[in-house]
């Protein structure tokens, strides 16, 4: 005899049902909790230590899948590269918030008003950068710079009076490091800079800067305005990339490279075109998550920190 299924019964489903709720509830209590107290702070040096690392060898990664994917393709259009990564980023958060893993609240306007200067300053910034790699000068005054962002990011925090701003000491040591690493840079000689890096080098430095100093101080006076019901860090996260999906919509169409001309240029037929593309993109998504929750759930200038360690030790490695 063939032995047959019986379907479950209206108490079991409802107990399926609940116990599926309930997990979702507390994972996304655990997350929330996690990200916005951070309780667990004696295991936040390691924490970040280990963030350092796996940014680092990320941002190597995707330099290097940059460095094959942009003149092999001859795709260099740095404004629809950020665009499809922010619009990435989006899907992927929001498919993760309906599974139930991440919880999100719908876009606000007055949160977004609020974030419109980090957005605008973190999308010109990655316009920027992903330029800087398009054009072959992310060996020149670029990584260069990157060592000043942290104190950079110490002095923004101290003019926002931003209550995780590092103290005195740390900001003089750090800034003592950044300087030392910079001096032997400088002193192992640099490739051609073009005139145009001595511009926006620096100025993609102050955006960066800026971008995550005001984050954590939109994130400080939102727990102020609300302490009971404090807007969690995926919600001002999604909140920032919705404002530069705008942002980088608006700039690619007024750009010369216009959508036309890059969706005509690419080659679609080719897979290894989609996988290239594909890993810039991913690898860039997980790089700006953790810098953002860095900022956010620790300090901006531990995300300062995390982003320029992998230059920092470079040059600093060869003294050891």
């Amino acid at each position: 005899m063939i032995p047959t299924l019986s379907a479950a019964t209206p108490a079991q489903n409802e107990s399926m049902a609940f116990s599926l709720w309930w997990w979702r509830r507390g994972w996304s209590s655990s997350v929330k909790r996690l990200l916005s107290n951070l309780p667990l702070k004696p295991l936040v040096p390691t924490l970040c230590l280990g963030a350092a690392v796996v940014y680092g060898l990320a941002d190597k990664l995707q330099d290097f899948v940059a460095g094959i994917f942009i003149p092999q393709y001859h795709y260099p259009y740095a404004v629809a590269l950020c665009f499809a990564q922010v619009l990435i980023s989006l899907l992927f958060l929001n498919l993760l918030h309906v599974v139930g893993l991440v919880p999100l609240k719908p876009y606000s306007r007055p949160l977004g008003e609020r974030l419109l200067v980090p957005s605008i300053c973190g999308s010109v910034h990655a316009v920027l950068v992903m330029w800087a790699k398009a054009s072959s000068w992310s060996a020149g005054l670029f990584p260069l710079t990157l060592p000043l962002l942290p104190p950079l990011t110490a002095a923004f925090g101290f003019a926002l009076k931003l209550s995780t701003a590092p103290s005195f000491h740390i900001s003089v040591l750090i800034s003592i490091v950044s300087g030392t690493s910079i001096v032997i840079r400088a002193s192992q000689g640099l490739s051609s800079a073009e005139p145009l890096e001595y511009f926006y080098a620096p100025l993609a430095l102050i955006l960066f800067g800026v971008c995550l100093t005001w984050l954590a101080k939109v994130s400080e006076s939102e727990h102020h305005r609300s302490p009971d019901a404090p807007t969690s860090a995926f919600d001002l996260y999604y909140t920032q990339l919705v404002n530069q999906s705008w942002v980088l919509g608006l700039l690619w169409l007024l750009h010369v490279d216009g959508p036309w001309l890059v969706l005509s240029q690419g080659s679609w037929h080719s897979l290894l075109f989609h996988g290239f593309l594909l890993a810039i993109l991913l690898l860039g998504m997980v790089l700006d998550f953790l810098l953002c929750m860095a900022a956010l759930c620790v300090s901006p200038f531990t995300a300062a920190l995390i982003h320029s360690a992998r230059e920092i030790a470079q040059s600093l490695v060869p003294l050891l």
